[in-house]
């Protein structure tokens, strides 16, 4: 006997119990959708993640006040290691260096006549813009002069310009950061909100003015340095460290009062995190694809019995054991078949579903469809072999008296 002629026989023996076929590929159905929407919504979010990180700036080395613990304990006060005298210094020293914004952020009231609300308060330079891909979508930045005169100027993040101004349009209208008299100047462009944070919901303003008029400090807390090129990235932190350690006078082996984070890693470890997820979320999935097959051999099982006198006339008349045993397997790998092709209509209806209506990020990758499709054949042969051996194995005589 043939594939072909197997195969004929098994599609066959398939609509001879369309019902029984559908039920016993419902395991395999369920099991190849449930693994295709939940590698898609892992892939979906490690995009986004990917091109969240990205959106913050390329290339991008940032320079934080202090270390985040001392002797193991988590700091409960900002460090005040970092100047704008610093943020000039890098500017000026560290090769490869495009673009460099230094930045102090503290929370504060935002008033405007009746409406207020309690947002962040960035201090930035002009560059804020350039280094942190940070546009306008109505007027413009404040000017190097502006920053200069410790102007009384802000650019209002979209969250804000709603909370406070709805429709209108707030370039040029007046707002109260801590009782000091601001004019917008502008609305940052939109950059959405992750589960924990709206980075929308931002003030800026220059930071000689936040330092001198609203929050009396000389520090900063961070410094955004933009590298030409992703290869210049290690030479420019190892030159950044050096000229840090310099600065504030650290003496060798003595702890910095710094800390650098480069974008890449922040990227690879957030990426990581949504690698593992996603291999977690398609290993569980994948489990009802073992439950499925498992259905398949029951079947199959009960399939044999029932046409054991079959088995009998067709040995009886010179099919041997391996045609038999193509027969039955060929019949089990159909069944995964059909359910992984059902499964993959129903797994990627699942996925536009919830893009649509759930909002979630959603990435389909042929591969993942590829792999969810491999894996259900492979379930039909492993748990089809048993069925298809012991049909292959009967004795012919005793087939034949079978009732």
């Amino acid at each position: 006997m043939t594939l072909l002629a197997s195969a004929r026989v098994a599609v066959r023996a398939m609509w001879a119990n369309p019902l029984r076929s559908l039920l016993t590929a419902l395991g395999v159905i369920i099991g190849v959708a449930s693994v295709v929407t939940m590698v898609a919504i892992g892939q979906g979010a490690r995009q986004a993640t990917t091109e969240q990180v990205q959106a913050l700036g390329s290339n991008l080395l940032t320079v934080f006040a202090g270390t985040p613990s001392v002797g193991g304990v988590a700091r409960a006060e900002p460090a005040q290691s970092l100047t704008l005298e610093d943020a000039e210094a890098i500017r000026a020293e560290v090769p490869g260096v495009t673009g460099v914004s230094a930045e102090l952020q503290r929370q504060a009231q935002v008033v405007y006549r009746a409406e207020n609300t309690f947002t962040r308060v960035l201090g930035v330079t002009p560059e804020y813009e350039t280094v942190r891909n940070f546009r306008t979508v109505r007027g413009s930045y404040f000017t190097d002069d502006e920053l200069r005169a410790r102007a009384r100027v802000a650019l209002l993040g979209q969250t804000v310009a709603a909370r406070l101004f709805g429709e209108v349009d707030p370039v040029g209208a007046q707002v109260k950061i801590r009782g000091v008299t601001f004019t917008v100047v502008g609305v940052l462009e939109s950059k959405g909100a992750t589960a924990f944070f709206d980075r929308d919901d931002v003030v800026l303003v220059p930071i000689t003015t936040a330092q001198r008029r609203l929050f009396g400090t000389r520090s900063v807390s961070s410094i955004q340095v933009q590298v030409a090129s992703e290869a210049q990235m290690p030479d420019a932190e190892e030159a950044l460290t050096a000229l840090m350690r310099t600065r504030h006078r650290l003496a060798p082996g003595q702890a910095d009062d710094f800390t650098i984070r480069s974008q890449a890693d922040v990227l690879q470890t957030l990426t990581g995190v949504a690698q593992t997820m996603t291999v977690l979320l398609g290993g569980i999935a994948a489990v009802s694809l073992v439950v499925g097959g498992i259905g398949i051999m029951n079947i199959m099982l009960v399939s044999v019995t029932e046409r054991t006198r079959e088995i009998g006339i067709r040995k009886a008349v010179g099919a041997r054991r391996r045609d038999i045993l193509m027969q039955f397997l060929v019949e089990a790998v159909a069944l995964s078949a059909g359910g992984g092709i059902l499964g993959i209509g129903l797994g990627v209806l699942a996925t536009r579903l919830i893009a649509q209506f759930a909002g979630w990020a959603t990435l389909l990758a042929p591969s993942a469809v590829a792999l969810a499709f491999s894996f259900a054949l492979a379930v039909g042969l492993f748990f089809g072999l048993y069925p298809a051996q012991r049909a292959a194995r009967l004795d012919p005589i005793e087939a034949l008296r079978h009732e």
